[in-house]
């Protein structure tokens, strides 16, 4: 039975994004009870700002996805990005009304082939990384349409598709031979955020390695019964944390032998 509260939240979040005003959340407090409802607000106001019909079965196939988690034990979020959001190094995005800004600094993958539902069900992490044509320094803008931003419930950050405000992606890098043995433990990388230092993280994502989540991603990508088309691109979760940026900022994320990646804010 789906729950009857989506269409509303849906709607609030549909109504935030256009205003770019901050909503609140409270009258929607406890009225998510699963991931599954948040995931079908994600959809709801995916189909809206598409412009997709109402009573289309599905949303539009999504070609920029973000995945990840805290661990390899815990469940991992996914979420479809809006085309409007996905930008190329050096975007200056001064312009765009943010409610926060926060910086997120990650690896992000492109499929080479397109992958079906049924596929999807038997892929391994070793399968998955085959998939994968290749990568680059992405840069996450955390944003949120509710007004208790990083205080709203869990179920409500995940039905605004997990806080995603923009995807800046660099340059793109052959995934060939060397990085199928790749060690990402000993993977640096750095951030700068304005005029303050650069910070420096070895090893730091949460999953240990950004493939590990790939047949995770495409499995709940295809769970609506669409094929994952080739070339979509996932970003695959934060080697930083969470560091707070400010308007008017120059954000700098560098992986060593990868590449380097910049938004100005």
């Amino acid at each position: 039975m789906s729950n009857p509260h989506v269409p509303e939240i849906a709607q609030a979040l549909v109504n935030a994004r256009r205003t770019h005003q901050p909503t609140d959340a409270t009258p929607f407090v406890d009225q998510l009870q699963s991931a599954a409802d948040a995931y079908a607000v994600q959809r709801q106001v995916w189909r809206e700002l598409l412009g997709a019909e109402p009573l289309a079965a599905s949303a539009p196939a999504a070609t920029a996805w973000k995945s990840g988690g805290p661990s390899r034990t815990s469940d991992l979020t996914h979420a479809a990005l809006l085309p409007a959001g996905i930008l190329k190094s050096g975007a200056n995005v001064n312009a765009w009304s943010f409610n926060i800004r926060i910086v997120e600094i990650e690896i992000a993958l492109r499929l080479g082939r397109a992958v079906t539902p049924a596929e999807a069900l038997t892929l391994t992490v070793e399968s998955g990384r085959a998939l994968v044509d290749a990568l680059t320094v992405s840069i996450e803008l955390v944003d949120s349409r509710w007004l208790q931003a990083g205080a709203a419930q869990p179920l409500l950050k995940l039905a605004d598709m997990q806080s995603h405000g923009a995807l800046v992606l660099g340059d793109w890098v052959p995934y060939s031979a060397e990085f199928l043995g790749h060690d990402w433990t000993r993977q640096s990388a750095s951030l700068q955020i304005g005029h303050q230092p650069a910070v420096n993280f070895v090893g730091s994502h949460t999953l240990q390695d950004p493939t590990w989540l790939i047949p995770i991603w495409l499995r709940h990508a295809t769970s609506q019964g669409q094929t994952v088309s080739a070339g979509t691109v996932v970003t695959t979760g934060s080697w930083c944390g969470m560091p707070l940026a400010q308007k008017g900022d120059l954000v700098v994320a560098d992986f060593a032998g990868i590449g380097r990646t910049t938004v100005q804010l």
